[in-house]
């Protein structure tokens, strides 16, 4: 029961936004690029990110994101889809959130849906492609954490 609550939390979190004005794809990413293929190792993948930046993604993403995000993406994953759900959050000791625009063009928002205060956008059927991440603050200024991505539930 609680890992059903915990799966219709995370999803009543999850928004497809429209278009963004302010983000722009074609930036080299802050902390990187990385590519995986499904059935990765190590599994959860991780990579060390500092959140936020000075756009308002609720003003120039989605007025259902949250957070201030840069300009460039903090990651650039492009993945090798398989049969395995992608789950992609944030651990910090900051109030984070995650801004993406996947494969298929659309924007995925997180505020709260991990952990605590940490952000968790999840894909139970994932598209191979190019996902863009921005790893936000919620209230403002600049925050260290860690990325994860994995396959595993």
């Amino acid at each position: 029961m609680r890992t059903q609550f915990a799966a219709m939390a995370a999803f009543s979190m999850l928004v497809m936004a429209g278009p963004a004005a302010a983000q722009d794809t074609s930036l080299s990413p802050v902390s990187g690029s990385i590519t995986l293929n499904a059935g990765f190792d190590p599994d959860p993948y991780r990579i060390s990110v500092t959140p936020g930046g000075s756009i308002n993604a609720q003003d120039d993403v989605s007025s259902n994101c949250r957070g201030y995000i840069s300009n460039a993406a903090d990651v650039e994953l492009t993945y090798r889809a398989g049969n395995w759900p992608l789950t992609i959050e944030v651990q910090s000791n900051t109030d984070t959130t995650l801004v993406i625009n996947g494969p298929d063009g659309r924007w995925y928002c997180d505020d709260d849906g991990g952990d605590g205060s940490n952000p968790r956008v999840h894909f139970n059927n994932p598209q191979g492609g190019v996902y863009d991440i921005w790893v936000g603050t919620y209230g403002g200024g600049l925050a260290s954490g860690t990325l994860m991505i994995t396959e595993l539930n």
